[in-house]
C-alpha cells in the first residue's frame, strides 16, 4: 500500500485529539509530523496536550512547536469545550522519552514539504498562524504542498460570532494569507462537520469496550458534550476529524468549488469566510473545495471503529 504523507497542525483540544487518534489508525496515511499552535487552548498546553498523546497512543510522533498567538489579534481560548487543560480536564502523564524538537513548526513543515514535493497533505486543525508565517517565510510552500485541508470557516452561519467560526475568528489575517496562497486548498467548515456527532450512546459504547483509546476518547469529550447541550445540541461534532478522514474515505463527502475571501475589518462580519457559492456575483477566482454534505452516519461508524482498534 502506498500511504499518503501527511502533516497535522493543530491546536491540540479534544476533538484535535480525535483527529489525531484517527489519523494513527488510519493505514492509509503516514503522519510525518504534527505542529501546534494556540487556538483551543494556549500554546504550551496544545504542545504537551500532543506529547501525551505520543504516550497514549505509543507512538513518537514528532511534535513541534509553533505560534503563541494569533498574528495581529490577541489570544482567546475554548475552556467551555475543551477544558482548562484543552483535553476536557482528563490528566494523561507526559511520555518519559518524549522528544521536544530544536526546530520550530514553519521550518519543519517547510522542511518535510520539500522532502515529499507534491505529496504531502497538511491537515490543518488549528487557527492557521503557523501556516501563514510558513507561507511568508517560504512562498514557494504553496506548490510543494499536495493540498491544505482545513478545518475552519462556513458557507453560512458561525459559531464564535453570528458570522464566523472559530478557526478562522481567531485569526483572520492568517486565514486570508491561506486563502490567497494559492496552494490547492479543501475547506471542511461548518457547513459539513455539524453534519456529524457522537452521540451520549456513541461515548459510552467507546467507553465499554475496554480499550484504553476508547476510554480516554469517552472521558475527554465529557466537557465538551456539556458545552454543546448548553446550545440545545445532543452531540459532540468531531469538526477537526473531517479533514482526515476525507483522506481515507474522500466518497463519504460532497464539496463544490467557490471563491472563499475572508473579512478581516468589519465590525460584525471579521472572520467570515465569504464564498461566491449562492450569490449571482462571482468572485474572479475559485480558491478552494468546499465541503457541503458528508454521510454522517457512516462517518461516525467509521471513526469509532478506527478509535476502538487503537485497543
Amino acid at each position: 500500500m502506498n500511504r499518503i504523507p501527511v502533516w497535522m497542525d493543530c491546536d491540540t483540544g479534544t476533538d484535535d485529539a480525535v483527529a489525531i487518534m484517527l489519523a494513527h489508525a488510519s493505514p492509509e496515511l503516514e503522519l510525518l509530523g504534527i505542529s501546534t499552535a494556540g487556538g483551543n487552548t494556549v500554546q504550551d498546553l496544545a504542545y504537551w496536550n500532543t506529547q501525551r498523546l505520543n504516550g497514549l497512543l505509543g507512538t513518537a510522533y514528532p511534535v513541534y512547536r509553533g505560534a503563541e498567538k494569533p498574528l495581529i489579534r490577541e489570544l482567546k481560548i475554548a475552556t467551555l469545550f475543551h477544558g482548562e487543560n484543552g483535553l476536557g480536564n482528563v490528566n494523561l502523564p507526559v511520555p518519559e522519552n518524549a522528544v521536544v524538537p530544536e526546530e520550530n513548526a514553519w521550518e519543519a513543515l517547510y522542511a518535510c514539504a520539500k522532502a515529499h514535493p507534491g505529496e504531502l497533505r497538511l491537515v490543518a486543525t488549528a487557527p492557521l498562524t503557523n501556516i501563514a508565517i510558513a507561507l511568508g517565510l517560504h512562498p514557494d510552500l504553496s506548490e510543494l504542498l499536495h493540498s491544505i485541508l482545513l478545518m475552519g470557516g462556513s458557507a453560512g452561519a458561525g459559531n464564535v460570532t453570528p458570522a464566523a467560526e472559530f478557526n478562522i475568528h481567531a485569526d483572520p489575517h492568517a486565514a486570508g494569507i491561506v486563502f490567497r496562497s494559492g496552494a490547492r486548498l479543501f475547506m471542511f467548515g461548518l457547513d459539513v462537520t455539524l453534519q456529524e456527532a457522537l452521540t451520549a450512546d456513541d461515548l459510552d459504547e467507546l467507553g465499554s469496550c475496554g480499550a484504553k483509546a476508547g476510554a480516554f476518547v469517552r472521558a475527554c469529550l465529557q466537557c465538551y458534550m456539556k458545552g454543546v447541550r448548553r446550545y440545545g445540541l445532543t452531540g459532540a461534532s468531531m469538526h477537526d476529524a473531517c479533514p482526515v478522514m476525507y483522506l481515507i474515505h474522500p466518497e463519504l463527502f460532497e464539496g463544490e468549488l467557490a471563491g472563499v475571501a475572508v473579512e478581516l475589518s468589519g465590525s460584525v462580519t471579521v472572520g467570515k469566510t465569504v464564498t461566491d457559492l449562492y450569490s449571482d456575483k462571482q468572485f474572479p477566482f475559485k480558491n478552494a473545495t468546499v465541503m457541503l454534505k458528508l454521510d454522517g452516519d457512516r462517518f461516525i461508524s467509521i471513526l469509532k471503529e478506527r478509535i476502538l482498534s487503537l485497543g
